[in-house]
């Protein structure tokens, strides 16, 4: 969804739902289950504040089955126009960090949906926290089935590190 930022009314503009943002991700199948944003101008800097929920396809990071996550970051965004021509170098203060930028009196909420769902997602989703993965000798889903394979030992190589563990914790 653009908004063309001249156009934001002086109570700002109100988006709610997710129809009203349409699909805003390149994936489709990610799924918008909620939005509330405010969308505010204060002369030519935008602020959008709010709430998005989405459903979001996963991989387990220990059994690499498929699941779904359910995320629900909060928004508080900061955008000013882009620069016009080429600008002279200079330092970043630490409110250049959080400031993004539109151009041509467009801001493109989609990206910024996308943009901050892709940031909940976690590192490492699991499908539950108690995951017991895969074995790592027959790649059976310890969380299906019951393995039967006997652990592995030590590799023979790691024995000196492991007589230095056990001398320095003496």
């Amino acid at each position: 969804m653009i908004v063309r930022v001249s156009e934001i009314p002086d109570e700002g503009l109100r988006i709610e739902g997710p129809d009203s943002l349409g699909q805003p991700f390149a994936d489709p199948a990610w799924t918008l289950s909620g939005v509330d944003l405010l969308v505010e101008r204060d002369r030519d800097a935008v602020f959008v504040r709010g709430r998005l929920r989405a459903r979001v396809p996963q991989v387990c990071g220990r059994c690499l089955e498929p699941f779904a996550t359910e995320v629900a970051p909060e928004v508080e965004a900061r955008f000013l126009p882009a620069p016009s021509g080429r600008a002279e170098e200079r330092e970043l203060g630490s409110d250049d960090l959080e400031t993004d930028v539109y151009m041509n009196d467009q801001l493109d909420l989609g990206a910024l949906v996308e943009t901050e769902t892709s940031l909940a997602l976690p590192m490492k989703p699991l499908c539950r926290e108690d995951c017991r993965g895969l074995c790592p000798v027959c790649g059976a889903n310890r969380n299906v089935t019951a393995c039967g394979c006997p652990e592995r030992g030590t590799d023979a190589r790691w024995a000196p590190l492991k007589g230095l563990a056990d001398r320095l914790t003496r």
